[in-house]
């Protein structure tokens, strides 16, 4: 378990005029948050292996500090009872709201249930915990698969043999489930030949080991629909270790400055992703929880809208990383999404 605590918004006298600037801002802001330091929340994470989930949890770490509130991290490193028991441990510390970060619907159904039972504010990002006190963040996962899977359309056309990887009983891989049957049913010239997936560490070397078997005993895929960057990145060890760069495009969902990198490589694969901002959607995150522990309500839904990035545009633009990105799609820097008049952001 890693605990990281943050404790901003000290009031010692003596302090400077910046810091009395802080200690005035936390007395604007509605309780428990006027004082922050003695709030504590926690992030229950089920996956974390890959860019996505270190930039996801460097939102949530920033936007925690600009709160000033105590942050602890559980990291069950995709073991579902343990993440369960994760939960149960943050309760037993009395944390005052829990952020449940993906995770299995049948492991994780009871422990949100019973943070909630006892008294704990929660908000789950991309995993259904079948619960109507329980707000879901989301990036709209199914917009993510179909967005992608409309420019695979427009680059080639609706008849293709394609491969495809997919983890059941994964919320945001479900909800991108659904754009791919859709795609497929309206599109009888789109044929899955061969599925394949798994989230064994290291994700994307284990999807590489699987798509060289694909790859080899269906020669004629010409397009993978990868709906998850760490998915993307092991399709594309296999397609450049068989020469096929220039025969087979990979479309994804995620970005992340190591995949801005691959997808602009010579001859790459990897012809689009759709994606929001991973840091941001961490903040979002956090901010949720705080409208919840102040009394307020962020809705049931609360979505980060995702944008697509395609080669051809990290190419014209140069772009080399995310911050070239969000400087060029100004929707990577911010998402206007649970927001007040008194919530702090980060500082940029």
């Amino acid at each position: 378990m890693k605990i990281i605590r943050r404790t901003a918004m000290a009031m010692m006298a003596g302090l400077t005029v910046a810091a009395t600037g802080l200690s005035v801002r936390a007395a604007d802001m509605p309780a428990p948050l006027d004082n922050p330091g003695e709030v504590k929340i926690a992030l229950v994470r089920y996956l974390s292996t890959g860019d996505f989930f270190q930039a996801y949890l460097s939102g949530v770490e920033s936007q925690a500090e600009a709160l000033g509130v105590d942050l602890r991290v559980f990291d069950s490193r995709q073991d579902a009872a343990l993440q369960a028991d994760m939960v149960d441990q943050a309760i037993a510390l009395g944390v005052d709201g829990i952020v449940i970060q993906h995770g299995l619907t049948e492991s994780m159904k009871e422990a949100a249930q019973r943070a909630v039972d006892a008294g704990i504010k929660v908000v789950a990002f991309d995993v259904n915990v079948e619960n109507e006190a329980i707000p879901q963040i989301e990036q709209s996962d199914y917009l993510l698969g179909k967005l992608a899977l409309e420019q695979a359309i427009k680059d080639n056309g609706t008849e293709w043999e394609a491969g495809y990887v997919y983890v059941p009983g994964i919320a945001p891989l479900d909800r991108r489930h659904v754009a791919w049957e859709e795609v497929k049913e309206a599109n009888p010239g789109i044929v899955e030949v061969a599925q394949m997936g798994t989230l064994d560490n290291p994700i994307a070397n284990s999807n590489a080991n699987q798509a060289r078997s694909v790859l080899q005993a269906n020669p004629g895929i010409s397009v993978f629909f990868a709906p998850y960057d760490e998915f993307a990145k092991g399709v594309k060890i296999a397609v450049d270790e068989a020469g096929l760069s220039q025969d087979v495009k990979i479309y994804s969902a995620d970005v992340s400055t190591a995949d801005i990198s691959a997808m602009r490589e010579p001859d790459s694969a990897w012809a689009a992703t759709v994606a929001t901002n991973p840091a941001v959607v961490g903040e979002v995150s956090v901010r949720a929880l705080a409208i919840m522990l102040t009394g307020g309500d962020p809705g049931a839904q609360v979505v980060v809208p995702p944008t697509l990035i395609t080669q051809d545009f990290l190419n014209e633009n140069d772009i080399k990383n995310m911050q070239d990105l969000s400087a060029k799609m100004p929707q990577f820097a911010h998402a206007d999404v649970a927001m007040t008049d008194w919530m702090p952001l980060p500082a940029r």
